[in-house]
């Protein structure tokens, strides 16, 4: 009998690589929690039409890559491609819309792809959305928020923000028109997905990675001479906020995103480490997006972050190069006596040090090999309960990393001095 292993591209995420993925998660929630977002825990399966009305039946996701099924009831469900979606649809169902409010959430999304190296068919995102604010400083406030995180996490210099105006309706409307018509006259020397997205959805086409067709693209239609006033108004207010800010970015006429629901503003924050997956983080406006699903109308804007990727980027720029499990401690017990006087004391030591990460040897062992896996454990210090320890009422603090290439020297020390005498050694270690 075969064994049963995971769906294709469908990924366990192992215990090496947790420590980067909690990091991630902890410096993301964090930066937000301080710029007012509050979270908000979505189902990861939604009524197909959410996504046909949202994202565009002719895109991609919706012909191609959705996973999509009929339950018992015949109701036709799918698991979430993006987030933007259901969060709309529970701003308008739970009230949320009254006020401006900001929102963030995290989890998988599912999209039928080609697996590669930070493309997953079940992969995790973080995404925020704020609403009811119209006006250039929210879009400058995501991004700002974005390049802070950047910053926290050492990645900074290894993105570039590029940005976008795709105008509004009307002005996409007519520069599709004009694209196609540019692009007619060119069709068979176009590649094979961009003479499927002619008719159905010419702008993606701009966005096409096929080299021969960026070069006929060099004699299309400007997409920034078709935008409306106010699209153009707004994009040049942000920028003059980018600026004020410090913010560095690029314009990148050819940035549409692959989402029908995007207007004006659009954004992403891309890297050249990590090969033809250098999108990390993506979003823009969605101003008609509301109403569109039922609710009232009320502008938005958004991103969402790629945590694959971003974990790629950590990994490959060394940006976290010491993450481990943090274990501050090993307990080494030798003996039934010691287990049993290491055992209460460790747990008294847990209550008066809350934060602080143990872990207890288990499964009995000679004292060289519980040593040997305490080093081999990444932990700062081995706490030693031998027979002698016991009789004296007493623990070893061994340390196990050097300190500015220098190995602290063992100590015994009285179990009621341990909690005071750890906390200072743990201390020192990382000055």
């Amino acid at each position: 009998m075969s064994n049963i292993r995971a769906i294709r591209g469908m990924n366990d995420i192992l215990p090496g690589d947790t420590p980067y993925w909690q990091h991630l998660e902890r410096s993301v929630s964090g930066v937000l929690a301080s710029y007012g977002y509050a979270e908000i825990r979505l189902p990861v399966v939604e009524q197909t039409e959410l996504f046909k009305r949202s994202i565009g039946e002719v895109t991609d996701i919706v012909e191609k890559e959705m996973y999509t099924f009929d339950d018992r009831n015949g109701e036709s469900l799918t698991l979430r491609p993006e987030g933007t979606a259901g969060c709309v649809r529970a701003a308008i169902q739970q009230g949320l819309l009254g006020v401006p409010q900001r929102l963030w959430y995290a989890g998988p999304m599912f999209r039928y792809e080609r697996p590669q190296k930070g493309r997953q068919r079940q992969f995790h995102q973080i995404g925020a959305e704020a609403f009811g604010v119209a006006t250039p400083d929210m879009d400058a406030e995501l991004i700002l928020l974005t390049a802070r995180l950047w910053a926290r996490l050492g990645i900074a210099d290894s993105v570039e923000l590029q940005l976008n105006s795709i105008g509004n309706l009307a002005a996409r409307q007519a520069y599709r028109a004009a694209l196609v018509t540019y692009l007619e006259q060119h069709e068979q020397a176009l590649d094979e997905d961009s003479q499927r997205r002619l008719h159905s959805n010419p702008l993606r086409i701009l966005d096409s990675k096929n080299p021969d067709t960026q070069a006929l693209l060099d004699s299309a239609p400007d997409l920034a001479d078709y935008l409306d006033d106010e699209s153009r108004d707004d994009f040049v207010r942000l920028r003059e906020l980018l600026d004020a800010a410090g913010v560095s970015y690029v314009i990148n006429p050819r940035l549409v995103r692959g989402l029908d629901y995007y207007n004006k503003t659009v954004f992403e924050w891309v890297t050249d480490r990590l090969g033809a997956q250098g999108t990390v983080c993506a979003g823009g406006r969605y101003d008609g997006l509301v109403q569109q699903l039922g609710g009232k109308s009320t502008p938005g804007v958004g991103f969402a972050m790629g945590m694959e990727r971003l974990v790629l980027l950590l990994q490959e720029t060394g940006a976290l190069s010491a993450v481990d499990a943090n274990l501050d401690a090993y307990v080494v017990s030798v003996g039934s006596d010691a287990q049993r006087a290491a055992l209460a004391q460790v747990e008294q030591l847990r209550s008066g040090m809350p934060g602080l990460n143990m872990l207890q040897h288990t499964g009995g062992g000679s004292f060289k090999s519980q040593l040997k896996k305490a080093d081999k454990s990444a932990a700062r210090v081995a706490l030693i309960w031998g027979e002698d320890e016991v009789a004296a009422g007493t623990v070893t603090l061994k340390p196990l990393r050097e300190s500015d290439g220098e190995r602290q020297a063992q100590q015994t020390v009285p179990v009621e001095q341990l909690q005071a005498v750890l906390t200072a050694v743990l201390a020192s270690d990382t000055q």
